[in-house]
């Protein structure tokens, strides 16, 4: 891959990188004033950019995610006017979220519009609105490719904004603060998903463990030798992509189930045991049953799912859904495993689903190449 650019604050090796994330807990609860659990995982979205004459624009090259477009400069600021337009009618009930975007390169694009725009005068402390292009870029390819499955929960379209402001931070000589580019990628993902929780941002531009709760944004710390960190013992499950989106699924759960305060009070007691059971290096089954027993009381979690958590139960593991689950069909999303020995046995019984080794990432968005496994 030669990603040598040449605009006016270029580096000769023009990429970033960002992890995706997985929600521990919290998925759900989150909305109802209980603490969120997630962590930054290895395995990353790396874009990069390289020159091209004669051009009038970007030209988008994204591995597995499309065709490639054409976004000519001239037409950035009116590009990024016309999705705020769209997320808009959204937000008035007039468009529905997953027509805000039109391609799968649009969020990326949007990402370097918006810090385009940001003003020339200093430190891009504020998320910059609908105005002239302030900035210099030559043009070019963006190009993007990703570990990350797409439409599973692992945080895809946060990591390629994260990614996508870093470089062009870089690129354009506007460094931002770890808060400035959380904020960034809030703003950016919000037309990706209608809203933009605070843990997806969290995860990928600081990385590690991230909690989410009344306090703010907390990264606590796991032992060294903590299996997390080394990728033993912590497994991720593909079981199929959800039929349902987040929203459908948020929508329901609220319809059934928004006032059971005592159920959202056994929720946050679920997280904060986890989160204990994490840092302290003790068992973790207790709490990761509990809360997949709790998902399955709010109905998030299809039928095949459960029989597939039940067997890793019954092969000495636990097991539950991470993200929103789903309330129609048989597939569940990602589901998080922690089982000390026979994983790859167990698997066996599977040959249709993917799944890896789960990783936490240390470090959040960075340029540079993305780290090879020896780096991880």
């Amino acid at each position: 891959m030669t990603t040598n650019a040449s605009t006016p604050t270029a580096t000769p090796d023009a990429r970033a990188h960002a992890p995706g994330k997985l929600i521990i807990s919290g998925e759900h609860s989150v909305l109802y004033g209980a603490p969120a659990l997630a962590m930054a995982i290895a395995q990353y979205t790396e874009v990069w950019f390289k020159p091209l004459h004669p051009g009038e624009g970007v030209k988008t090259a994204f591995e597995n995610l499309s065709s490639g477009a054409v976004y000519p400069f001239k037409l950035l600021s009116q590009f990024k006017q016309s999705l705020d337009r769209r997320f808009d009618q959204f937000k008035r009930g007039e468009l529905d979220v997953h027509k805000i975007l039109t391609r799968p390169d649009d969020l990326a694009v949007y990402t370097l519009a918006s810090l385009l725009q940001d003003s020339a005068d200093g430190t891009g402390t504020k998320i910059a609105g609908i105005g002239a292009m302030n900035q210099f870029l030559a043009p070019g390819e963006l190009g993007s490719r990703s570990d990350l499955p797409i439409g599973a929960g692992m945080g895809s379209s946060a990591a390629v904004v994260a990614a996508t402001t870093v470089l062009f931070e870089n690129l354009l000589g506007r460094h931002k603060t770890l808060e400035e580019r959380y904020d960034r990628v809030r703003f950016c993902e919000r037309l990706k998903h209608g809203r933009a929780g605070p843990i997806d941002a969290a995860a990928v531009v600081r990385g590690g463990l991230v909690r989410a709760g009344d306090v703010g944004i907390e990264i606590p710390a796991l032992p060294i030798d903590h299996g997390l960190l080394r990728g033993e013992g912590w497994y991720w499950v593909l079981h199929g992509r959800p039929e349902s989106s987040t929203g459908e699924c948020v929508s329901k759960v609220r319809t059934h189930h928004g006032a059971d305060t005592a159920l959202w009070d056994a929720f946050a007691a679920c997280t904060h045991g986890l989160l204990d059971a994490l840092v302290r290096g003790s068992c973790p089954k207790t709490a990761i049953t509990e809360n997949q027993r709790l998902l399955e009381r709010i109905g998030v979690v299809p039928e095949p799912a459960q029989e597939f958590i039940r067997a890793a139960e019954a092969a000495g593991g636990a097991a539950k859904i991470c993200g929103a689950g789903s309330v129609k069909g048989p597939h569940g999303g990602v589901i998080l495993v922690h089982m000390d020995d026979g994983m790859e046995t167990f698997m066996a019984r599977y040959p249709a689903l993917k799944w890896a080794k789960l990783r936490m990432a240390a470090k959040g968005a960075a340029a540079g190449a993305a780290p090879s496994g020896e780096q991880q």
